[in-house]
């Protein structure tokens, strides 16, 4: 499993590893999280440069498998997850028009919302 520093999580065989923390990956899927579902996107060779990896661990097949998240379809955990990023863009705007309303301005680029 590997964590990338844009928020995205894969999953699949490591196959190859260099000095600078370059990883190549084998049956690669994506997995995404919304709340208490999640779903798969296959994504099958995957290169990912070093500077993106913020984790990389294994994962225990057997605790996986007790996890209480429900499976769903592509399709379905994409639009959830669209649902998501709007709700979080509107809450940015929301507090961006607040700060304003105080006389505030924080120039988007250094305003780190990942959290919010």
């Amino acid at each position: 499993m590997v964590l990338l520093r844009d928020g995205r999580t894969l999953i699949g065989y490591l196959r190859s590893v260099d000095q600078y923390a370059n990883l190549l990956m084998q049956q690669t899927v994506e997995r995404i999280h919304v709340g208490k579902k999640f779903g798969d996107i296959p994504r099958g060779v995957f290169l990912v440069r070093g500077e993106n990896v913020v984790l990389l661990g294994e994962i225990d097949s057997l605790q996986e498998a007790d996890q209480m998240f429900e499976r769903v379809s592509i399709g379905e955990i994409l639009a959830l997850q669209k649902q998501e990023q709007d709700a979080k863009t509107e809450k940015a705007k929301s507090i961006e028009r607040s700060l304003k309303r105080r006389g505030m301005r924080f120039p988007p680029d250094l305003v780190q919302d990942e959290f919010l």
